[in-house]
């Protein structure tokens, strides 16, 4: 009950970051077996609760955009126009950045 109440405090950003320290770490390759297999253990449980979280966030968006009678309103997602707000927004990373999800 204390981890769940541990990563619900955590924000969504610090749960990201968490998980590409571990990343990271599990690249370089050089822990002993049982360190990496508990530090594989963590991250799999961060990416699991990072995607819930951005799932959650997709709902409530989608709660948002719905017209007059309830029904979602959807529009394509322009890949362009999200890489130049990046760029705007002083993120060029985000644009070639790979994500571990």
């Amino acid at each position: 009950m204390k981890k769940t109440a541990e990563a619900k405090a955590k924000t969504f950003e610090a749960q990201l970051a968490s998980l590409e320290r571990i990343v990271r770490e599990l690249e370089r390759g050089d822990l002993p077996l049982e360190e990496g297999l508990k530090l594989f253990e963590e991250g799999v449980r961060l990416s699991r609760e990072c995607q819930e979280r951005l799932n959650q966030a997709e709902r409530r968006i989608e709660v948002l955009l719905r017209d007059g009678d309830g029904r979602p309103v959807l529009s394509a997602f322009d890949e362009e126009g999200a890489d130049e707000f990046a760029r705007i927004n002083g993120d060029d990373e985000a644009v070639d950045d790979e994500s571990v999800f």
